[in-house]
């Protein structure tokens, strides 16, 4: 990583990314897999570069949102020099699951 924020993963942020991984590899390529994660690791760079870049949630004050793909949102905050990935929510899911 660049200069920036220290990225952190939750429990639950490496168990959502484990579970869009199981699926991914069930339902796509291997170069849409390479390609999301390709994706997802620029967009976490850009998120410990510059934490406050993207908007707040209205799941908390202090929670930013990043959508990564029509699928897949990032939840994170950024406290102090640390920025915490609290969930990769999987949109299609309801709503209501989205609790920490």
């Amino acid at each position: 990583m660049k200069n920036g924020y220290k990225l952190v993963w939750s429990d639950r942020a490496l168990a959502d990314l484990k579970n869009i991984l199981d699926y991914l590899t069930e339902n796509w390529t291997q170069k849409e897999i390479r390609t999301f994660a390709k994706k997802l690791d620029k967009r976490l760079e850009i998120i410990a570069i510059n934490p406050r870049l993207f908007p707040q949630s209205k799941k908390g004050r202090n929670v930013r949102r990043s959508v990564l793909t029509r699928q897949t949102v990032i939840y994170y905050e950024s406290i102090r020099d640390t920025v915490t990935l609290i969930s990769l929510f999987d949109t299609r899911q309801a709503p209501s699951r989205l609790k920490w």
